[in-house]
Parts: C-alpha cells; structure tokens; sequence
C-alpha cells in the first residue's frame, strides 16, 4: 500500500475517522498540524487542483459559517491569502501521496484504491456535525 502524508487538524472527530480508514486499508499515515504548517501559496493551491475556489474552504469555520467570508464571491488569489493567513479556513484533510495531492476526504474522488467501499456506509466523513467549534489539541472536550 502507499504512504500518505495527511494534513489535519488535531482534535478533529472526521479526520480521527478518516485516518482510521485509511490505515485500515493498508496505507502508512505520516500526519502534520495542518495549523501548524508553514504554507507557501504554489505549494497549498497544488492541493485543490481543478476544484472550484469556493471548494477549498472549511465550510465549518467560524468565518464561513457566518457569512463573513463568502469563498463563492472569492477568486483564487483571495482565497489562497486568506487561507495563508489563517489556515483553519482550509479545506481539510489535505493529503499527498507521490505526486499526487487532494483537499477533502470524498471516498468518490479518491477511489477505492485509498478507500475501500465496504466504508461507504459511514456516511459523512467531512461536514462536522459539531453544532460549536472543535476543540483545540488539550481543550477539554
């Protein structure tokens, strides 16, 4: 199987269970803070390929949840500077394996390869359902 790097942000319930089944399928994780993660724009804008600008967002943070930040209304150099700025508004999972690159966990778009089908009946594995903001690595939760 493959060894993939995954971006993510500590402490949140999907990316627990997409790693999960990604190891579960074989694959080695080597798993970096996403917040953490001195981006380069060229270097994060490799991650959304051909997607939409407005698909490169964390629908679930704060200032997309409120309306503050509309990425439907953003180009992508706006985005990328916004994302630079602060990372949590980045789609997450980021993941890279060889030259490959995704920003999302959509089992469709990473094909059965990295995700077996048996786990298509888990449903949602990148909105949150959380009706408040995820915990920070140590916060109690």
């Amino acid at each position: 199987m493959a060894t993939i790097t995954f971006y993510e942000k500590p402490g949140c319930a999907n990316n627990a269970k997409q790693k999960r089944l990604l190891m579960e399928a074989g694959h080695s994780l080597i798993v970096y803070n996403l917040l953490d993660t001195r981006w380069e724009g060229p270097e994060l804008r490799s991650f959304f390929g051909d997607r939409p600008v407005a698909e490169w967002f964390n629908r679930a943070a704060p200032r997309v949840k409120s309306g503050e930040i509309v990425p439907e209304a953003l180009d992508a150099d706006e985005a990328l500077e916004l994302m630079l700025a602060e990372p949590l508004l980045i789609r997450r999972p980021l993941m890279q394996c060889g030259e490959w690159r995704e920003a999302g966990f959509e089992p469709q778009r990473l094909g059965t390869w990295l995700v077996p089908e048996t786990h298509a009946e888990l449903g949602e594995l990148e909105r949150c359902s959380r009706s408040h903001h995820c915990p920070a690595p140590g916060e109690d939760r």
